[in-house]
């Protein structure tokens, strides 16, 4: 099989992007990396556990490290980490080597989605006007990548037919 360029799926945590991309890994036949995941299994610990005790640095390091050693690849649908895109070396990497995809929510969709969540160490003790302040500032991030999927109107599968379609077009 031919090498194609990654899929990149950026966004806010509670976008969608590990269960977009897994959807979409499937569809187009490419290897799914969900970097929250490998980031956790390589440290044993939850992302959660790794911000409590080694720190926001130290979890924001160890995803460049990751995050640049996948985007290496080919043939891979990667779902980075809210966070991730925010970083420059990541960002270059992904636009340089990568399709990358924007899954793009109304604020209030996401606040619904992450408010509370005991699995979002950013988020855990923000007020609504903090979160959604957090989201129009890397939104102004996110907005450079390839291409950005308004999807508050779509299901799952539609999100994943439209990263497809665009992708496969490109």
């Amino acid at each position: 099989m031919k090498s194609k360029k990654n899929i990149v799926l950026v966004g806010m945590m509670g976008a969608g992007k590990s269960s977009i991309g897994k959807l979409l890994s499937k569809k187009i036949g490419f290897d799914f990396v969900d970097i929250d995941k490998l980031i956790e299994e390589k440290e044993d610990k939850t992302i959660v556990e790794i911000f409590r005790i080694n720190g926001e640095k130290y979890f924001r390091d160890l995803e460049e490290k990751i995050s640049i050693e996948k985007l290496k690849n080919t043939n891979q649908v990667i779902a980075l980490g809210g966070g991730a895109y925010l970083n420059r070396n990541i960002r270059k990497q992904t636009l340089a080597k990568s399709t990358s995809f924007w899954l793009n929510w109304n604020s209030s969709t996401l606040i619904k989605r992450i408010k509370d969540n005991k699995k979002r160490p950013l988020v855990l003790n923000l007020k609504i006007n903090e979160i959604k302040k957090l989201i129009d500032e890397r939104s102004k991030i996110y907005i450079s990548s390839d291409y950005k999927i308004n999807c508050d109107k779509l299901d799952k599968f539609e999100i994943v037919k439209k990263i497809k379609d665009i992708y496969e077009g490109s």
